[in-house]
């Protein structure tokens, strides 16, 4: 694999990271996960609900995330990923907006839960990252790891915004003021900025880049088709590691204030350590990108993403300081930092770009799959056994054992001047 070379590519593709990071950043994937913690405690005490019944409506928006992120990824490489995005960002706003009409009905909580899942799809970073690969080659971990990095800033901001709101003004005017934010702030940026780099428009700035960048010349049309792909053994490789790894993540992050709470911390600090969670993202997103450009990135991953393990452990028992908890915390926000990326640096590494929006999507769906069994079984122990340890047990064993098995991904593809199938125009980097 070629080094980077300076940050040439940035000159060219910086509008399209920016835009991206915003748009990923108060999307699907963050905003819901992040602030349904937050929304959990006045809901509960308004309706009655527990937090294994309020969590259990994450897996209704993972199950639709399941089943519209491949969907989402056909048309986003059919069709064009700027189209997608601008639909769906509006659509989402109006959707997490919704959810002030609920009157106290499980069933109508659920099913804008649903709705949500649907309508939101188009701004997983599927979309967005599609855009952002084909703008840059050597420095493409540090420009996904860039535009994935507002997940971690957008969530722990939300998350304060959201309690902020509450407190001000009752859940219900919350939920406006959270599902305004990807229509104010998101769909402006994107409208302006976010073009793929074979879109008409831009045809002077992408030719300008390809001169400086040979190698990411036709790039886009470059890699395997989706049906050759899910014939490949590594495709079912990261989507059996995807499911552990994202039930290992997505299980703790939104019960974290109920489990700090458990803990012996007071709301306001409970609060606060569930924050630390979005910086940290932050942190392993960036990180993380920067070694991906310059290490296996197998290897990296199986590092990172082991390393949260010790955090589950350290967060059993009661016995905890909060700088412990702090770094408990930190620690976990690393691996939930690298994970996007991580997909979709693995894809397009793996697979080509040729497809990569719809592997992409498939992928997903096994992330989906595992993040929205986390929040439910880690709040169904919690009722039963008054304590989250023996869920954070298993999430240590999820993140080792999802983890090494990467390591079998062997050297990266590469993709000649036609586009590849398995076993044809792909070749196995030396």
């Amino acid at each position: 694999m070629t080094q980077p070379q300076g940050f040439r590519e940035f000159r060219f593709g910086w509008p399209v990271v920016l835009a991206s990071a915003v748009g990923i950043g108060l999307g699907m994937s963050p905003l819901p996960f992040y602030t349904i913690g937050v929304f959990a405690l006045p809901l509960g005490e308004e309706f009655g609900w527990g937090i294994d019944k309020v969590m259990a409506a994450l897996l209704v928006f993972t199950a639709s995330g399941f089943v519209m992120s491949p969907i989402i990824g056909h048309i986003a490489d059919r069709f064009g990923v700027r189209r997608v995005v601008l639909v769906s960002l509006f659509c989402f706003s109006l959707s997490m907006m919704a959810f002030a009409l609920n009157n106290g009905s499980f069933t109508l909580f659920m099913v804008l839960w649903g709705i949500l899942g649907v309508c939101g799809a188009g701004t997983l970073p599927i979309t967005w990252t599609r855009a952002v690969t084909g703008w840059f080659h050597e420095r493409r971990g540090l420009a996904l790891g860039i535009a994935l990095v507002a997940t971690g800033l957008f969530g722990s901001l939300a998350k304060l915004y959201a309690a902020a709101m509450v407190d001000a003004f009752g859940w219900r005017a919350a939920y406006v003021a959270v599902g305004a934010l990807p229509l104010c702030i998101a769909f402006p940026i994107a409208f302006l900025a976010f073009r793929s780099v074979d879109d008409p428009r831009v045809a002077d700035k992408a030719a300008s880049l390809r001169r400086m960048v040979p190698l990411l010349e036709g790039s886009t049309s470059y890699g395997i088709p989706l049906a050759s792909a899910l014939r490949d053994w590594r495709f079912w490789l990261l989507a059996g590691v995807f499911v552990p790894v994202s039930f290992a993540v997505g299980g703790p992050i939104p019960n974290l204030e109920k489990m700090m709470l458990s803990k012996g911390f007071d709301v306001d600090d409970a609060v606060l350590l569930a924050s630390l969670i979005g910086f940290s993202v932050m942190a392993g997103r960036v990180l993380g990108g920067y070694l991906l450009d310059r290490l296996w990135a197998p290897g990296v991953a199986a590092v990172i993403l082991s390393l949260p393990a010790i955090s589950c452990l350290m967060l059993q028992g009661t016995d905890h300081t909060f700088l412990s908890a702090a770094f408990a915390v930190c620690l976990l926000g690393a691996a939930a930092g690298v994970e996007y990326d991580l997909m979709a640096y693995l894809v397009s590494r793996y697979f080509g770009m040729r497809s990569y929006a719809a592997i992409y999507g498939c992928l997903y769906a096994s992330f989906a799959a595992g993040a929205g069994l986390g929040p439910l079984i880690f709040g169904r122990i919690y009722v039963q056994l008054g304590s989250y340890d023996q869920a954070l047990l298993a999430a240590a064993v999820a993140f080792v054992g999802g983890a090494l098995p990467l390591l079998l991904l062997g050297p990266y593809r590469e993709f000649g001047a036609e586009p590849a199938a398995v076993g044809g125009a792909a070749r196995t980097a030396t």
